[in-house]
């Protein structure tokens, strides 16, 4: 039997920490994500805090980007209170290299340090101080659904409308075919897909070949519809 598959948006993820708001205390000095899927609740929070925010290793490297100034950065030697946040947390690896890091940097005692994560299972949330939501296994994001190992290496995928955008023209002609030959490129996966599947004709199988190995997309099968037009 297939399970059924937890999905979270990235309209979830940002009224899931608006939700929790209340269980962040407002007194913190600084907000560090966990690169790179933390970056983004890392960003949203410090937005609603209105504290300045950065990585784990520029943090460690004294580097935070300052609030209201774009593409600064300020030393962070007089920070205290430190929100660490992830998107989300299971097996509690990432937390872990996270804690590493900053005890080989002897940072422990000198910040007064809350882990925190978005979205955690009934069996992960008290691997952290803080976290939003109770999303079980198995689960996926936005954020993260063209990077998903599992996912991706099982999964059928449409071309037009998920890896580039739908031709504007449909008829099956000199427009549709410069079309699909200079398509701009919507989503680059970072691992193998197993199956392309699309409504493009099988004529214009070496043309969507060739746009596919040009833009790095990878897969196992593609399968066309085999009509005359």
């Amino acid at each position: 039997m297939i399970p059924n598959i937890s999905y979270r948006s990235f309209e979830d993820l940002n009224k899931a920490i608006l939700q929790s708001l209340h269980k962040f205390s407002h007194d913190v000095d600084l907000i560090v994500g966990v690169p790179r899927s933390g970056m983004l609740p890392a960003n949203l929070l410090a937005l609603y805090l209105n504290k300045p925010y950065t990585d784990i290793d520029s943090f460690i490297d004294g580097r935070t980007y300052g609030c209201g100034d774009r593409g600064n950065f300020i030393n962070n030697s007089n920070e205290k209170k430190i929100i660490v946040i992830d998107d989300s947390v299971c097996t509690g690896k990432a937390l872990t290299k996270v804690k590493s890091k900053i005890t080989k940097a002897n940072l422990g005692s000198k910040y007064n340090f809350t882990y925190s994560a978005v979205f955690a299972t009934k069996e992960s949330k008290d691997k952290v101080d803080i976290f939003c939501e109770i999303v079980e296994l198995p689960r996926f994001f936005q954020w993260n659904l063209f990077h998903h190992p599992f996912f991706l290496a099982n999964a059928f995928c449409d071309i037009d409308g998920v890896l580039c955008p739908n031709p504007p023209i449909d008829d099956d002609g000199e427009q549709y075919i410069n079309y699909i030959k200079n398509a701009p490129k919507l989503y680059t996966p970072t691992v193998e897909i197993d199956t392309l599947i699309s409504c493009r004709l099988e004529k214009y199988r070496t043309i969507t070949e060739e746009w596919l190995k040009q833009n790095g997309i990878k897969y196992k099968h593609l399968i066309l519809l085999n009509l005359p037009t």
